[in-house]
């Protein structure tokens, strides 16, 4: 923001400000917790998926560029196989 043009006191006061939402949206998922516990894993599972959409879509196509273009590929490959190994053996 100070890039934009905007004071170094505003830049910091608006991520400051930015930054409240946490706290905020944190104690309301505290007390909502009873509710939202059953849907917790479908939760979880759309913000893994959200990730894995931006890594692929982001990540590995600058990763195709080098001379090594598979590496990108099958190191998201390896990762996701780790993630998988992990989810099954801690349950």
């Amino acid at each position: 923001m100070v890039d934009a043009g905007m004071s170094r006191w505003k830049a910091f006061l608006m991520g400051a400000l930015s930054g409240l939402a946490e706290p905020v949206f944190g104690c309301l998922v505290v007390l909502a917790i009873g509710a939202i516990t059953p849907f917790m894993p479908w939760m979880l599972a759309f913000a893994a998926g959200a990730m894995m959409f931006v890594v692929t879509e982001e990540l590995i196509p600058d990763a195709h560029m080098g001379e090594r273009s598979t590496l990108g590929t099958i190191g998201v490959l390896a990762g996701f196989l780790v993630m998988m190994i992990l989810d099954v053996a801690l349950g």
